[in-house]
């Protein structure tokens, strides 16, 4: 137990190097408007990602290299939002930003990223104070935009005063508390932290090649052409990875479907559940389709592949990744429940079944940074109840010697080890295919298998590979 005088230290010793390791922001003062403008945006479109190439592509910056700044310190901000947000609370006094005006808000939680985790000239500040404070009375009201200008100053002196060990590992990390608890309970304190600071990093771009319209070593070439450093999964031999940025929307790769945007470690789960040629084959959760593509091409174009899912757009992406890849003549996509899945195909008429369920998508901390704060630990048995009502669906589906692969990218025992003894508790027809690879063995039960972001360098993934005895 750390004494009072002991944690008093240890918060002032870790306040003192974040102080003192604060970067220059190398932010043009112009683009300070324009951050703003995305962090509002973000809030009502989603993919976060797509609002900020929108609001980008309107002032005329996508690609340019202020797109560049801006869209690393809007990341930061969405990784760092939750703490944002209880800093804009204690200094408004308020109990919850949700109840200030959104372009308000959006000021707030874009001042006090630019503040407490960079240094700024006095030209940068100038426009925080005056320029967000111009903004707000153009887009809401001249008092929201004066209420803002006269609370500036308490934003600059604001320090934040972690109160427990959690709340610091939250500042330090820029978790919730009840997460790195979570993850604290499944690691053990010291190698929690080393999961913590790889959710932080910046990952390498992930690729699979596919293997009906280019080789390996065909993008290889091509990628260091475009002055890429590319490198090949030791795990997953048709993945390649290399350092953004890279504009997928103008490849020819991708164009020509020569490669599909895919991490490894989903990249690995077509190969473990090894669909044959003439199979008929259920993918439960497909879009965007990812897994489906991969799938058709490890049956070599021959079988059936019933796609399920109710998202139009996320189908939208997935029919035209089909098309660019030159799959689609096996699939047929359905816009329905997966858990109505049976009732369509009939029960025991698939040979296999891939189930890459709905989840906490905890394992891709690094990819969607907003995602830590949106998740709260009273949901997750609703996230919970759903992943076994169509898990139930998928062993219906089974044929006698068929097999489910269930894969979640959630890093939560809940939702990946504690569901699959649920399952082979209800149904001692399944026997579990014990999974050597090619991440590690899961410590919570044997013969699962886990990817970790900081040991595999890919993200969060959980593998159960099911069998329905004959």
């Amino acid at each position: 137990m750390v004494s009072v005088g002991g944690f008093a230290e240890k918060v002032g010793r870790v306040l003192e190097e974040w102080r003192t390791s604060r970067p220059p922001l190398g932010m043009p003062p112009r683009a300070v408007r324009v951050l703003v403008e995305v962090v509002r945006a973000a809030e009502e479109v989603k993919p976060s990602q797509h609002a900020k190439r929108e609001v980008l592509r309107r002032y005329g910056l996508l690609g340019t290299s202020v797109d560049r700044v801006v869209t690393a310190v809007f990341y930061e901000t969405m990784r760092r939002l939750g703490l944002l947000d209880r800093a804009a609370e204690e200094i408004t006094g308020v109990e919850s930003v949700l109840i200030l005006d959104p372009w308000l808000r959006a000021a707030l939680r874009t001042a006090l990223s630019l503040l407490l985790f960079h240094r700024l000239d006095e030209e940068t500040r100038r426009a925080l104070r005056w320029g967000v404070a111009a903004l707000l009375s153009e887009k809401t009201h001249p008092y929201v935009g004066m209420y803002y200008w006269r609370l500036y100053p308490r934003l600059e002196e604001y320090t934040p005063r972690p109160r427990s060990e959690t709340e610091l590992l939250e500042w330090r990390y820029l978790m919730p508390g009840w997460l790195i608890e979570k993850i604290r309970g499944l690691l053990g304190p010291m190698e929690a932290e080393e999961l913590l600071r790889a959710l932080n990093e910046k990952p390498l771009l992930s690729v699979r090649v596919n293997t009906l319209k280019a080789t390996v070593e065909e993008v290889v070439e091509e990628l260091r052409r475009l002055g890429k450093s590319p490198v090949i999964s030791r795990r997953v031999p048709v993945v390649v990875k290399f350092r953004g940025p890279f504009d997928f929307e103008r490849s020819r790769l991708v164009r020509e479907g020569k490669i599909v945007v895919q991490e490894e470690a989903a990249a690995a789960a077509s190969i473990i559940l090894a669909p044959e040629p003439g199979m008929r084959v259920a993918d439960l959760c497909a879009a965007p389709g990812g897994k489906t593509s991969h799938m058709a091409e490890l049956m070599k174009l021959k079988g059936e592949i019933h796609a399920f899912d109710i998202d139009p757009l996320r189908i939208r992406r997935m029919r035209e990744i089909l098309r660019r890849t030159g799959t689609a003549s096996i699939v047929r996509i359905h816009r329905m429940d997966a858990r109505e899945a049976p009732r369509l195909l009939g029960e025991e008429t698939v040979d296999r079944v891939m189930l890459d369920a709905p989840c906490t998508s905890t394992g891709t901390l690094m990819k969607n940074p907003e995602l830590r704060w949106r998740l709260r630990p009273e949901g997750l048995g609703g996230i919970v109840r759903l992943q076994r009502e169509i898990l139930e669906a998928a062993v219906k589906l089974l044929k006698p010697g068929g097999r489910l692969l269930y894969t979640t990218c959630s890093l939560l025992p809940e939702e990946n080890e504690e569901n699959i003894k649920w399952l082979l508790d209800k149904h001692p027809e399944l026997r579990l295919i014990p999974l050597h690879g090619p991440y590690d063995e899961s410590p919570l039960l044997p013969g699962t298998m886990r990817a970790w972001p900081h040991r595999h360098g890919t993200i969060g993934f959980f593998y159960a590979l099911l069998e329905k005895r004959g």
